[in-house]
């Protein structure tokens, strides 16, 4: 049986999730304000595209809440390690050191950055030890 890749939100489900965690669960017309500073969206817009991410369980909503809340069901950080699994699946067919590699050729690194995969560099060969 094949496995079932979760939902990964489009771009504008992605903004409205930055929006989410930087400001915590917030009602519609906090959300919409944002999201039109940005955007122009209007707000019918901005209540259908949150009944769409709440239908693929991107957030949840507090119904008893006066007006309703809703906060994103994943943090930024497991957002971000689901799509890069996705992105490691599907163009570098699950070889994550490929996708490094390529990252590291792709753009100059700072010496800060380099420091910092020579840091985690060192710290995988000791766990391999």
């Amino acid at each position: 049986m094949a496995k079932t890749r979760p939902i990964q939100p489009t771009e504008v489900e992605l903004q409205m999730l930055r929006i989410l965690w930087e400001l915590g669960p917030s009602p519609v017309r906090e959300i919409h304000a944002r999201l039109n500073a940005d955007k122009g969206t209007n707000y019918s817009t901005t209540v259908k595209m949150l009944s769409v991410m709440l239908e693929k369980g991107l957030v949840k909503r507090n119904e008893e809440a006066s007006p309703h809340i809703y906060r994103p069901v994943l943090t930024r950080e497991a957002a971000g390690r689901r799509m890069l699994s996705d992105l490691i699946e599907k163009v570098y067919d699950g070889a994550a050191m490929s996708l490094v590699l390529q990252a590291l050729a792709s753009t100059a690194a700072t010496k800060e950055e380099l420091a910092e995969v020579r840091r985690v560099l060192d710290q995988m060969e000791r766990k391999q030890s």
